[in-house]
């Protein structure tokens, strides 16, 4: 067992469930290709990052899909809200052992395996780790040790995540990485290079 975990935050892939800010423009069969693409995209990433690794099924798990049960360990999100949801899985990754826990979610295109080695390194000096999201929000969060309050009372999904989540941790030593943009809505692949044969 590595010592640092790392969470993926995923929707199990199906026609009009995933990305549907985005479907109201490029409709659900193209959204759904662009989703599987990030999945791709993601898996690719984190399996060149040196950690334990768990994936974190919306709905259900699945047995035979992209995610190789020989490198990803498979859990179900289970909670209310979003942050029911990641406390529950920090949770369960410290119970297990793990010194470092770190979670991403699975629509980032930019994403590097580098910022997340930067990432849980860069908690041997500070107490959590935020990657911040253009829209607001954050697209990666890593800790020490469980902070339960920033999974509580936040309005996810909107501008003021981050925000406030920071105002949480004011007596902590947070350490901000680059800032980022995720795949939400159209106009965040509009311009974008990767995306440009989904939109033909």
């Amino acid at each position: 067992m590595h010592e640092n975990l790392l969470l993926i935050f995923t929707r199990n892939p199906e026609l009009g469930k995933v990305k549907t800010r985005l479907a109201k423009t490029v409709g659900n069969e193209t959204a759904l290709s662009i989703y599987t693409f990030l999945l791709l995209k993601t898996k690719d990433i984190a399996a060149k990052v040196t950690s334990d690794k768990a994936i974190y099924y919306s709905v259900r798990i699945r047995e035979n899909d992209l995610w190789d049960p020989a490198i990803f360990q498979k859990n179900l999100q289970i909670g209310s809200d979003l942050g029911s949801r990641m406390l529950h899985a920090f949770k369960n990754g410290f119970t297990a052992g793990y010194k470092k826990v770190l979670i991403i979610g699975s629509d980032l295109y930019d994403l590097t395996p580098e910022i997340i080695e930067k990432a849980f390194s860069e908690l041997a000096d500070n107490d959590l780790v935020v990657g911040p999201a253009e829209d607001g929000g954050y697209y990666l969060l890593g800790m020490k040790s469980l902070h339960p309050k920033i999974f509580k009372n936040k309005d996810w999904g909107t501008a003021t995540v981050r925000e406030k989540t920071l105002e949480d941790l004011k007596d902590k030593k947070v350490l901000l990485l680059q800032e980022l943009n995720d795949v939400d809505i159209f106009e965040d692949i509009e311009h974008h290079p990767a995306f440009q044969h989904f939109l033909k």
